[in-house]
């Protein structure tokens, strides 16, 4: 502890924390509720001019651009990639991309302070203290990389398994005489609840649609964002459906059936796995306790003997 390194890189760590806490004091303040209501009773406006203005979320969005500048992609179909990554993971707002960035970048400052202050104080000014250094900035550069490969393949996996039932009520409102439109504006109305994921997709490309882009565009980003191959899929019939006038029902339907034979497929394949996976179980849990129940009384009777004997 006589190690003066220790001493500077806490005194390094209590000058950021007092930064960062002089900072969100001097974006987050607000005035005390009293004087926001008689604000408003002088003028009803100003409660409509509030309703964005959140104290972190300004300081987030002001901090956001000049942080994202650092590790912003070079070239157009870098950033492209990650925008489709994002939206993979349901983050398809404007500015998801920028944010993003930014939080990966104050995850590596974070992770090296942090590295460099455990480093620095357990192991002093050695070549493991510097190993602590670089994992805490790699730590903190990849842990949001991760943490979206994880929302992606989740909103992904529950994609896939919503996609059935909402193309089976969607069947059954394009063959009741409803538009296409129509009826994915019901379908994303009435699966709100048992499938928020496939809904949110069907009720933003609904919303694409009012507002005047091409059917084939909205179909063609739809399964973009979503990157299920089924949604592609599809996407791509409901687009050649389109071009050639063809029934819209009746491709709804096969795809409908081969998704759910495609999913009863995959649980009867999981299914026949399950006996495999359950040797590891049965061999380390189950069967020593029925070797000790039977073989037990029998070892301990031959003892007596022996011990007799």
């Amino acid at each position: 502890m006589d190690n003066p390194i220790f001493f500077i890189m806490l005194a390094a760590f209590g000058a950021f924390a007092c930064g960062a806490w002089a900072l969100m004091s001097f974006f987050t303040s607000k005035k005390s509720r009293t004087s926001e209501r008689l604000e408003e009773l002088r003028d009803p406006n100003s409660r409509k001019r509030k309703t964005d203005e959140s104290g972190v979320k300004n300081m987030v969005e002001k901090a956001a651009p000049a942080l994202s500048n650092v590790l912003k992609p070079k070239t157009e179909g870098e950033e492209s990639k990650l925008k489709v990554r994002l939206a993979n993971a349901g983050f398809s707002q404007p500015n998801a991309a920028r944010n993003f960035l930014a939080i990966k970048l104050v995850g590596l400052i974070l992770g090296t302070l942090f590295g460099a202050i455990y480093g620095f104080a357990n192991m002093g000014a050695s070549s493991n203290s510097w190993q602590a250094f670089v994992i805490g900035a790699g730590m903190g550069f990849y842990i949001p990389e991760a943490m979206l490969t994880l929302l992606k393949s989740s909103r992904q996996q529950k994609i896939f398994l919503q996609l059935p039932d909402a193309l089976d009520l969607l069947v059954v409102c394009v063959e009741a005489g409803l538009g296409l439109d129509a009826a994915m504006r019901r379908v994303s109305e009435e699966l709100m609840e048992g499938a928020p994921e496939v809904c949110q997709e069907l009720a933003t490309a609904n919303m694409q649609l009012q507002m005047g882009k091409p059917r084939r565009d909205v179909l063609h980003d739809l399964g973009v964002r979503t990157g299920v191959d089924d949604m592609r899929a599809l996407a791509a019939i409901l687009i050649q459906a389109d071009r050639f006038g063809s029934s819209i029902a009746q491709a709804l339907r096969v795809q409908s059936d081969s998704m759910r034979t495609k999913r009863r497929q995959m649980a009867e394949e999981k299914a026949q796995g399950a006996a495999v996976k359950m040797i590891f179980p049965l061999v380390l849990f189950i069967f020593p306790g029925i070797f000790v129940i039977l073989v037990g009384p029998a070892g301990i009777q031959l003892m007596d003997n022996l011990v007799n004997k």
